[in-house]
């Protein structure tokens, strides 16, 4: 179906207000649950051909998530919906104000490719429980699970309620000139961009997940094993293709060495003595991101890793030292194994490092000091973070998603996916058997002192 005829269609269908009945919503919900229980083969196979994620890293990050967020969306789905009485100012007597939400419409969800799957999903569950409807544009990088949504949504909903467009660049621009509710675009800066500045023609209103250079700080030496272990797991986790793996270390200048030293542990731990052999080992996802990768590794001090294979397109996890903040691999989102290392004196110095750059999607703080916590918290502004680990705060329903400046704007998971595809109105109803006279004409004295009385 031509895209312009299928967005009409959703509108068509959006205005009959099926989409609206719970039941509609949650039958869709439980029908993409199912057929995800029923195919898990097939999405992690998917997976491994487009990525090569293993079959663990697969139901983990990208399977079970979108599981646990769904479920959380069907527990309380009936909650949201319901009107939420506020209270009503005594100058309104006698009225009943409530907020009540409803769906924006036809909405766009356009996906990145480094989990294409989850990424796809998990929006697009929030978007039919807010009671839109929605069309998907996985990525055209991924092409195997771009096949495996289009096959699950087209077998458990019409196209004129959910719908998958797939394609390269030329559709995403047909889409983009498209009339839509709402849009969530999830991937780089650039493309952001692109995507706010076409939504501007029709004053669509955005959600950007984008990314940036999210910064993880080690201010001491109390339980560095278990940090290197918890910063290798964030940063390496899909060959560090996750928009908020640790981008750079800033570490106190006394503690580098001996976190070398223990990050070369923990790689061998992790990964064997020859990682780049490692058949668990993420692939980049395509030669233009392998070359971008291994270019920026020329002329570095490579202590750790560095290792690269062009015929498997896998880099192995890779340590940097000796950074300073014109190297290149400062000068832009690294999205890949390669975890430069950036040494700072005192807190301050690491504040305004940080600060001096975009705020990030990330941030990491490993320390045992809740007074360095707390300053760190105080003094930098980023989307998300964790303090003694890394990434899993986005790995939970309770916590919302999304970045700032930069680094994107607005946010989903649970409630907050919920409210993102919802307007809320504000409404009074009011009585008809009572009507005070005072905001009427003509005013007087007496009018002024009982407004002023009514307003405190």
């Amino acid at each position: 179906m031509d895209i312009k005829d299928l967005v009409i269609e959703q509108r068509n269908f959006f205005k009959t207000n099926e989409t609206k009945d719970i039941k509609t919503r949650i039958k869709t919900i439980k029908s993409i649950e199912n057929w995800i229980i029923n195919n898990e083969n097939l999405i992690i196979d998917a997976l491994k051909k487009d990525l090569n994620k293993h079959e663990t890293e697969s139901y983990m990050c990208e399977i079970g998530l979108v599981l646990s967020e769904l479920r959380y969306q069907l527990r309380h789905i009936k909650k949201w919906a319901k009107d939420k009485k506020v209270p009503t100012p005594l100058a309104q007597f006698y009225g009943v104000s409530y907020e009540s939400y409803e769906p924006y419409g036809v909405v766009l969800i356009m996906a990145p490719w480094n989990y294409p799957f989850m990424l796809s999903l998990e929006p697009t569950i929030g978007a039919i429980a807010a009671g839109n409807t929605v069309i998907i544009k996985p990525s055209a990088y991924a092409p195997n699970v771009s096949s495996v949504i289009k096959k699950m949504i087209d077998e458990t909903c019409e196209k004129k309620y959910v719908a998958v467009v797939e394609g390269g660049r030329d559709k995403n621009t047909e889409l983009l000139e498209q009339r839509f509710d709402y849009i969530l675009f999830t991937g780089s800066v650039t493309v952001g961009k692109l995507v706010m500045e076409k939504s501007s023609k029709y004053l669509t209103p955005v959600t950007l997940e984008l990314g940036g250079k999210s910064p993880c700080i080690v201010d001491d030496r109390k339980h560095i094993k278990l940090a290197t272990k918890r910063i290798a797991f964030g940063k390496f986790l899909n060959a560090g293709q996750t928009c908020v793996a640790p981008d750079y270390l800033l570490i106190r200048e006394e503690l580098k060495e001996e976190f070398i030293s223990c990050m070369k542990e923990t790689i061998t731990e992790l990964f064997g003595e020859s990682p780049i052999d490692n058949e668990q080992l993420v692939k980049i996802i395509n030669e233009k991101h392998f070359n971008r990768l291994t270019s920026l590794l020329e002329n570095q001090k490579i202590v750790l890793g560095g290792n690269t294979n062009s015929d498997t397109l896998k880099i192995s996890p890779t340590v940097v030292d000796d950074i300073t903040s014109d190297n290149p691999l400062m000068q832009e989102e690294i999205f890949g194994p390669i975890l430069p290392i950036v040494t700072y004196k005192d807190l301050d110095e690491a504040i305004e490092f940080i600060s001096n750059r975009d705020k990030p999607l990330a941030f990491y703080i490993f320390s045992s000091s809740k007074s360095v916590q707390n300053k760190l918290l105080k003094s930098c502004s980023f989307g998300g973070g964790c303090i003694n680990d890394t990434i899993i705060h986005l790995a939970t329903s309770n916590l919302g998603f999304g970045g700032v400046g930069n680094s994107g704007m607005g946010s989903y998971h649970g409630k907050k996916s919920f409210d993102t595809f919802s307007h809320t109105r504000s409404i009074v109803k009011k009585a008809t058997w009572i009507d005070l006279p005072l905001r009427y004409y003509p005013y007087n004295s007496l009018k002024e002192k009982l407004i002023r009385l009514f307003v405190k």
